[in-house]
């Protein structure tokens, strides 16, 4: 079953603005594959510590097993999106000169990429939320903390490094969660499953089968969702911000109209061609064709 909720009165996608959010490896220098460690894992093949470069890096900066990471156990890395913020650190505030031939700009560097790559995250979120609301003061709220973090990830190194990251992300989530109400409150009178008890931020709902469902307006905000099947159903007005959906079965899932879809999401789920996903989101490579 391939259900639609199409709204002829929503407003158009953040595509365009989010064209500068994407990640341009070419002018980066592999900060994703130095400033952060992780520990194997499933998604990781073998431990690197933070700050180090990983043993796949080539001295160029690129991938030695890009093509192949999925199978040689580097499945992290192929969901991983920095939201552009790797070529704005390396290019702008750093003017091209890379931690690989300036070894004394690595440590503030890596910190930068760390500060830099949260708040290119949440302006593609406010991006998204400044074009869906219907309500002036949402729009506004959005549009100042956009003009807020651009001047930040714009201005100067000093004032990078001492923003009070933890205070603008509350505000952001804030306002994020006021648009995602508004948003959603336009699906209830439609009916469907979103009143579903179980369906509720946070909720764990690993492995369970939500095949052929019209989930029109629920919260699934930060749930656990990984495993679980979704396989033609339709999540139009549905909140996933922050929802952990890795391997989640996406097949011909209508998710077009979910609200706060990431690209690092996707790539962690399964799905086929024949699943709708929002103008500015790609189908990742390993989706099948059924």
């Amino acid at each position: 079953m391939q259900t639609s909720s199409a709204n002829s009165t929503e407003p158009f996608s953040p595509a365009l603005d989010r064209q500068s959010l994407r990640p341009d490896c070419g002018n980066c220098f592999a900060l994703c594959c130095t400033a952060f460690g992780f520990s194997r894992s499933a998604d990781f093949a073998l431990d690197k510590p933070a700050g180090s470069p990983c043993q796949n890096l080539a001295p160029d900066f690129s991938c030695t097993i890009h093509d192949r990471l999925r199978p040689r156990g580097f499945r992290g890395c192929t969901v991983f999106d920095c939201f552009g913020a790797g070529q704005n650190v390396s290019q702008g505030f750093f003017a091209g000169k890379s931690w690989l031939t300036h070894p004394d700009t690595k440590d503030e560097m890596f910190s930068a990429f760390k500060t830099a790559r949260q708040l290119h995250e949440m302006l593609w979120y406010l991006a998204e939320a400044g074009a869906r609301t219907f309500d002036p003061d949402s729009s506004n709220r959005a549009v100042k903390l956009r003009n807020t973090i651009k001047q930040a990830v714009g201005g100067e190194l000093t004032d990078l490094l001492a923003l009070d990251i933890q205070e603008l992300h509350s505000q952001v989530r804030s306002t994020l969660v006021g648009v995602s109400e508004e948003i959603r409150a336009s699906y209830f009178a439609a009916g469907g499953d979103h009143l579903d008890s179980t369906l509720k931020p946070g909720a764990d709902l690993m492995g369970k089968n939500l095949r052929s469902r019209r989930l029109c307006g629920a919260n699934l905000r930060g749930a656990h969702l990984i495993g679980a099947d979704l396989r033609d159903s339709d999540l139009s007005g549905v909140d996933l911000l922050g929802a952990d959906v890795r391997d989640a079965r996406f097949d011909r899932t209508d998710l077009s109209k979910a609200i706060y879809l990431t690209q690092p999401q996707l790539n962690a789920a399964r799905g086929s061609r024949a699943t709708l996903l929002p103008s500015d989101l790609e189908m990742p490579s390993h989706w099948h064709d059924g």
